[in-house]
């Protein structure tokens, strides 16, 4: 007989968390009647601006088939928390999730360029994608390295060999499931074999907190720019060259504002 679900839970917080979040999301985005194309990440919007769809796509899913498979699989997946002894655990958890959220996301998209610019597919210009996949089979491919004899349990009676996993889940999900995203879960294994392979590595408290920090700036600017959200405390005006944002919090009558100029010489990407 197995633990009961509370202690589970207790032995991985940051799991049971980002699923509560997940499944809030999912609730929120069902009674508000909210299409996948209004969260969901695309070589064309993130070329208008929306870099804030980067997290929104990760955390959103439309159909609850799609969030019970990602939620059940990265339930399995919390072992990783337990793994102290490995050098994981909890905070080497939340470090590299992040990591995987934001690199495996732009990842993603340099392939869509790439296959746009060099062969001209017009097709991955609009490809909308979504869901928590990149970061389950990236996390399933550290896994794979990490611990190779563990077990995916996949609703509680699948169960698949670690090695495995990434590739078979891979061809399986392209199989079974279409429009699954092809690209967004190979992205999620070749950022989680460089996080494996010590290819990315040296997450530390300071730099989780530092990335988090520069993420919420972006993707507050990034929602005001694109318009899909309205700061009524922050205004971003144009000047000298319309690329270059003057920034004015304003308040109680007092402006604090911070300009920026041209540095000749450098391009800011």
């Amino acid at each position: 007989m197995g633990k009961p679900l509370f202690y589970e839970i207790l032995e991985k917080p940051a799991t049971s968390c980002i699923i509560g979040l997940c499944s809030g999301i999912w609730f929120y985005i069902q009674k508000k009647n909210i299409g996948y194309q209004h969260v969901g990440l695309s070589y064309e919007t993130a070329s208008e601006g929306h870099y804030w769809r980067v997290i929104t796509s990760a955390l959103s899913h439309i159909s609850v088939l799609h969030l019970v498979f990602n939620m059940s699989a990265l339930w399995s997946l919390g072992v990783v928390e337990q793994l102290g002894r490995l050098g994981l655990g909890v905070a080497y958890y939340l470090h590299y999730t992040l990591v995987l959220v934001v690199v495996s996301g732009l990842l993603v998209l340099g392939m869509y360029h790439f296959l746009i610019q060099r062969f001209k597919i017009e097709y991955f210009r609009r490809v909308t994608a979504v869901g928590y996949s990149c970061v389950v089979f990236g996390w399933m491919t550290i896994l794979s390295v990490k611990q190779p004899s563990s077990k995916l349990d996949l609703f509680g009676f699948l169960s698949l060999p670690i090695s495995f996993a990434p590739f078979e889940s891979l061809i399986f999900t392209s199989i079974i499931v279409p429009q699954a995203s092809f690209l967004g879960h190979l992205s999620g294994i070749i950022v989680g074999y460089a996080i494996a392979w010590g290819l990315i590595h040296g997450m530390t408290n300071y730099w989780a907190v530092s990335m988090l920090g520069w993420i919420a700036v972006v993707f507050v600017f990034s929602l005001k720019h694109s318009g899909a959200y309205d700061f009524d405390f922050l205004e971003i005006e144009s000047v000298t060259d319309p690329s270059l944002p003057s920034v004015r919090f304003i308040g109680d009558g007092r402006t604090l504002q911070i300009s920026t100029v041209p540095v000749e010489g450098i391009q800011i990407v």
